[in-house]
């Protein structure tokens, strides 16, 4: 049937993707999506967890929600409540927690129960590509804010906001990733956050909060959750996909009733999935700090072994953003780079990496940038794959000209 012309071709819906690419397995070195550490999945104490409360509650996966309401699982929603208390300054009520399918769910929902075609929206001039791809199909106007080294430039952001006032299209909503933002990695500082919760109470604009990664920082733990500083203005949302594992499609939503409600109200799935809420939650809500404490160790000695080789291979010929936590490394080659054309030598050198403007509301602005994940590779898999990935680049535009201190030849 491959081989012969489709009658679905020429019916499908304007607007509808190319098929997709047949799946023929990971490439050597891969260097793209949001996986986990494969040794880092406590696959002993999920089972012992799954057989726990399958006995215990098991029924209730012969019902749609396990008929208790479109929020999820109780016992998951409690431990959601207290891990924000704990960790992110969150005094959250489990009545007002949303269990969502991971969190482009939750991204999913917020989007349709705010925005109209032309609502302004303000998005980080870096960003998630998923994010970036939904609100540009809500038909909203993006507006990017200026990041340095610490987030969003406060400054930039007032600007903007006064700027679309005085235009009489005012700003919407503010989409943000404040703690471990994707893909720079950086934190937002304490003095920013109550600034921006001041500008959008000055503006009337809602804050969309995303704290994906927030579990996974080197140091310990960060600033407060802006929600935590305007519950009244702020829809927040997280994910287990990061903390445990993102096949579980796992994450959660809270904020005020008015939103969470009208997402609970949209969430026509049926559910999201019983058992990976049930085994989750028993599994988190022993044992959370200490993987995640583990976890972070992991992929901090990671992201020291990707910057190490980096380094190495390219010099000062990269630009380097160091996260400070996460599973992803931001990074610069010289303006005259354009990594999209680095894609295809490197796919057929095994090596798959994110480029600059899938990540990035600048389009050739960011033509140089491009993002490395390392939580899936072992580190001689990242030694060799940075090493493999500087020889493509410097056969295609001859930058590095030396790694490890050995001149670059071609050939």
């Amino acid at each position: 049937m491959d081989s012969q012309v489709s009658a679905f071709a020429s019916h499908m819906a304007k607007g509808a993707p190319p098929p997709a690419a047949r799946f023929t397995g990971f490439a050597e070195y891969y260097f793209i999506g949001g996986n986990n550490d494969p040794t880092q999945i406590p696959t002993e104490m999920l089972a012992k967890a799954a057989e726990t409360v399958i006995k215990r509650d098991g029924h209730l996966i012969a019902i749609y929600n396990m008929g208790l309401g479109p929020l999820g699982y109780p016992p998951l929603r409690k431990f959601v409540a207290d891990k924000m208390q704990r960790h992110r300054g969150v005094t959250a009520d489990a009545a007002n927690i949303l269990i969502t399918t991971g969190s482009n769910q939750g991204i999913d929902l917020v989007v349709a129960a705010m925005l109209n075609p032309g609502d302004v929206v303000v998005l980080e001039e870096h960003c998630y590509s998923s994010s970036i791809s939904r609100f540009k199909k809500s038909g909203a106007v993006i507006v990017p804010v200026k990041l340095d080294d610490d987030g969003i430039v406060m400054d930039d952001l007032a600007r903007i906001l006064a700027e679309q006032k005085a235009k009489g299209a005012p700003v919407k909503m503010i989409y943000t990733i404040p703690t471990i933002q994707n893909p720079t990695g950086s934190i937002l500082p304490m003095d920013r956050r109550h600034r921006m919760v001041e500008l959008a109470r000055q503006f009337d604009t809602i804050i969309f909060e995303d704290e994906c990664y927030a579990d996974l920082i080197w140091a310990g733990g960060g600033p407060p959750a802006l929600y935590s500083l305007a519950p009244d203005r702020v829809v927040h949302i997280g994910s287990f996909s990061k903390t445990l594992a993102p096949a579980l499609r796992l994450g959660y939503a809270t904020g005020d009733w008015e939103i969470i409600g009208r997402m609970a109200a949209l969430k026509s799935d049926g559910g999201t999935g019983a058992l990976d809420q049930m085994i989750a939650s028993e599994y988190f809500t022993t044992y959370f700090d200490e993987h995640v404490e583990s976890l972070t160790a992991v992929l901090k000695d990671k992201l020291d072994c990707m910057v190490e080789a980096v380094e190495a291979e390219f010099g000062t010929h990269m630009t380097l953003f160091k996260p400070k936590g996460g599973i992803f490394l931001w990074m610069k080659l010289p303006d005259a780079v354009d990594v999209r054309k680095l894609i295809a030598p490197a796919a057929k050198a095994g090596i798959v990496f994110n480029p600059g403007p899938e990540w990035s509301l600048l389009g050739d602005g960011a033509k140089s940038h491009l993002r490395l994940c390392f939580a899936l590779n072992s580190k001689e898999n990242i030694r060799e794959g940075v090493a493999k990935f500087a020889k493509v680049c410097f056969e295609e535009t001859g930058i590095p000209p030396r790694s490890r201190n050995v001149t670059n030849t071609a050939g």
